[in-house]
């Protein structure tokens, strides 16, 4: 990182040139590996996000989440940019458009959250997450004890260190459609 550019300025700039990257990728987002993994597998509460854009696609995930009998979250964003857990059924009649994402309707959800699939741009070998930049799941991450995965494109997960801030929450792993990999956390 170049000393005389800020973190938060550079964040910026890369997360320009990332989602360029992304309007030229299309893939098969199939997540059999994750649902697969010990960490699905062993919850019960699980927490992920109804994408759009050129996110990769959660709609397969979180329908097979549900079919599974697990219990999923959605996130609806709060007017404080802050994240509510809500439990959604998987009927799209039980969403509503915010802004440009899709949020569960519905009360709150308090309990424990065994594990939290997240949005991210990019994520480096520590875990660093380049996220969209609204801070908004970096402050739900940092109440959270979950295990936290990332879903990320093929190619979006690099050993070139992110650049990071005093407020960003790492990841413990990165899944691609092809591969998901486990991270040492180093505080």
């Amino acid at each position: 990182m170049d000393s005389t550019q800020s973190a938060s300025t550079i964040k910026s700039e890369l997360r320009q040139r990332f989602r360029s990257e992304r309007e030229f990728l299309i893939t098969d987002s199939s997540w059999q590996h994750l649902l697969d993994s010990k960490e699905i597998k062993n919850s019960q509460v699980l927490a992920s996000y109804h994408s759009y854009a050129s996110e990769p696609d959660t709609s397969e995930l979180n329908q097979s989440l549900i079919k599974s009998g697990k219990t999923l979250l959605l996130p609806r964003l709060l007017p404080d940019n802050d994240l509510a857990w809500i439990i959604w059924s998987g009927k799209d009649e039980d969403l509503e458009l915010n802004g440009k994402v899709k949020s569960p309707k519905g009360e709150t959800f308090t309990g424990e959250i065994d594990v939290v699939i997240v949005p991210a741009l990019h994520v480096d070998q520590e875990g660093n997450r380049l996220g969209q930049g609204g801070g908004s799941y970096d402050r739900a991450l940092a109440k959270l004890t979950s295990w936290k995965v990332a879903l990320v494109y093929s190619g979006e997960i690099t050993s070139q260190r992110l650049p990071v801030e005093s407020f960003d929450c790492k990841v413990d792993a990165a899944a691609t459609p092809e591969i998901l990999v486990r991270f040492t956390l180093k505080n």
